[in-house]
């Protein structure tokens, strides 16, 4: 069996390609980065969202299964709506109808809670919940997750999946996982108040793990499912960890939060600190009833990721 990975040079992406060969899978990688890979694999370019059908087809030539990593993500530059639109609904629904007649295995499309919830929500989300995202990032991946769907379904089938994630944490992450740990890099002391929420979270690993799962797992597909490490994790303890892993003491105090929401207000970053006061729980009961094994040291790991920043930064 032939799987084929886009965006196999991506955070994500090569743990997906590493987890499949390892469980020895042919792997086939589409990217916009064929420079990236190595030498004599079989890797191709991923047409572009406006690129004929057949372009498509090409790059499905003996391929039983298909792993969906590429995508615009919100931590890339300035991209507008039509932007999202074109990389994750357009382009994806493209290789979802290649795929849905001529691979005969399965399709999985990584996706993301912003599909369902935006920043600024509290509470806990499955595969039940209802889809309301709040910004561009999210609408096009909530209308990726529509299209894969629809062009599987008008083939009469039924072996397409969304995985949707919370925030993923590993080397070289990005997005507001960096940014904390760019703060937690700094003397600043940290008001416990303004650091209230409660987050999933999900490790890289456990992310290609889930994919491999889905793709291998003997029951039939769900159409959604949702991973993240066993516990949520109060997002003052995600600074802490990396402080720690750092070397940097905690210097956390108590702030009253009536002292700083006047603050943030007249600094115009109340909408961030409201994410910030905003606890988001991510259920992936379904997953592990079905076999999925989470990750459950999500602060040891965390530890880990900044010892590892600091080493490299370092040399």
């Amino acid at each position: 069996m032939k799987v084929l990975v886009t965006g196999a040079t991506g955070f994500i992406g090569r743990l997906v390609v590493q987890h499949l060969r390892d469980a020895q899978f042919k792997v086939r990688t589409a990217t916009r980065h064929p420079e990236k890979l190595r030498l004599g694999k079989d890797a191709v370019l991923l047409p572009n969202f406006d690129a004929p059908a057949e372009a498509f087809v090409t790059i499905m030539k003996d391929v039983t299964h298909v792993v969906h990593c590429a995508g615009l993500n919100n931590d890339h530059g300035n991209p507008n709506e039509a932007d999202y639109l074109k990389a994750n609904a357009e382009l994806t629904e493209q290789l979802a109808r290649a795929a849905a007649a001529q691979a005969s295995g399965r399709f999985i499309y990584l996706s993301s809670v912003r599909a369902v919830v935006g920043a600024g929500f509290s509470g806990t989300t499955d595969e039940e919940t209802t889809p309301a995202p709040q910004c561009a990032y999210g609408r096009s991946k909530r209308e990726g997750e529509i299209r894969i769907l629809d062009a599987y379904a008008s083939y009469g089938r039924s072996d397409a999946a969304v995985l949707r994630l919370p925030p993923v944490y590993g080397s070289g992450m990005r997005g507001n996982l960096a940014a904390l740990m760019r703060l937690a890099d700094t003397a600043l002391p940290l008001p416990t108040a303004a650091l209230a929420g409660v987050r999933s979270l999900i490790s890289a690993e456990a992310a290609a793990r889930a994919i491999l799962h889905l793709l291998t797992h003997s029951s039939p597909l769900r159409p959604v499912y949702v991973a993240s490490d066993v516990r949520p994790i109060p997002i003052v303890a995600i600074l802490e960890a990396f402080r720690q892993g750092l070397g940097r003491p905690k210097r956390v105090v108590a702030v009253p939060t009536g002292l700083i929401r006047p603050v943030v207000s007249l600094l115009g970053k109340r909408k961030s600190w409201d994410n910030l006061t905003a606890t988001q729980i991510c259920d992936p009961s379904l997953l592990i009833s079905e076999g999925w094994l989470p990750e459950a040291d999500t602060i040891e790991r965390l530890t880990e990721i900044a010892q590892l920043s600091k080493l490299a930064q370092a040399r």
